[in-house]
């Protein structure tokens, strides 16, 4: 059983795994990220199951890291950090290698590790009113460990133009950095994402897991020690000055000291 997460499976072995937070719109506490890595490996293991479809309950698709779980980490022994950073890490590499076709169905806004969870997905289906931002630097923080799922997914050269400034972008534009395959009107999503979902119930369940394998085995390297520096960028991040001024504001309304004035996070 899980409970910030729901299963639904249909006749076909298509299985849609909701992130269902939607009064935090959907972001990722530490209990989220423990019960997501433990569905995909239930999923992984599960031989009936053809595809998975990631989508989200409510008004938006993620908003990120949930800040409460973030903030906690001031306050947290250097041992107790590194465990929670590597749990983020392990569960968007559980998703990556994930062996069977993973389509994200989007809608709203997705920010932050948000995206990282985009960027693990083999497809990703957005309606055309999404809004989207690597908000990290906002809040005095770095998009750590999405980030080599990040420029795998987008390239180096297109995730510079949003990785570091935090701005919102749409869909649209996210088609073109290549973080989202398809936009279409909100009326429409879910018949884009059946259209992902359909050739793969013609196709051989192993050949998918395998070729899915060879394709990451041929792309960006995300090995151990790649994983191993992401969390701990992310350790760093969380013990910086920036990052307790930048949520601290957060959570008093107030604009950080680097800020312009409110916010719009």
């Amino acid at each position: 059983m899980y409970e910030t997460l729901i299963l639904e499976r249909d006749a076909r072995g298509i299985v849609t795994l909701w992130l269902n937070r939607p009064e935090k719109h959907n972001a990722m506490s530490g209990q989220m990220i423990e019960e997501l890595t433990r569905a995909a490996r239930e999923l992984s293991e599960d031989e009936s199951v053809r595809a998975v479809v990631l989508a989200a309950k409510g008004k938006s698709f993620c908003a990120g890291a949930d800040l409460t779980w973030m903030r906690a980490q001031f306050e947290a022994t250097p041992d107790a950090r590194a465990r929670e950073a590597t749990k983020l890490a392990r569960m968007l590499q559980t998703f990556n290698t994930l062996p069977k076709p993973l389509i994200g169905r989007v809608h709203g806004n997705a920010f932050g590790g948000g995206l990282g969870l985009l960027s693990v997905c083999d497809v990703v289906v957005a309606t055309q009113e999404v809004q989207m931002a690597f908000t990290e630097t906002r809040l005095g923080l770095i998009p750590a460990t999405i980030g080599p799922y990040v420029c795998a997914r987008m390239g180096e050269a297109k995730a510079r133009q949003v990785f570091m400034s935090a701005r919102r972008f749409d869909a649209r534009e996210a088609v073109r950095l290549g973080l989202v395959t398809f936009a279409v009107p909100g009326s429409e999503l879910d018949q884009a994402v059946e259209a992902e979902v359909a050739p793969y119930l013609d196709c051989a369940p192993g050949a998918v897991a395998r070729s899915k394998a060879l394709l990451r085995h041929l792309g960006p390297v995300i090995d151990e020690t790649v994983i191993a520096a992401s969390v701990d960028a992310l350790i760093a991040a969380w013990g910086s000055a920036e990052a307790q001024e930048g949520i601290g504001a957060f959570f008093d309304k107030r604009s950080p000291s680097w800020g312009q004035g409110g916010q719009n996070l």
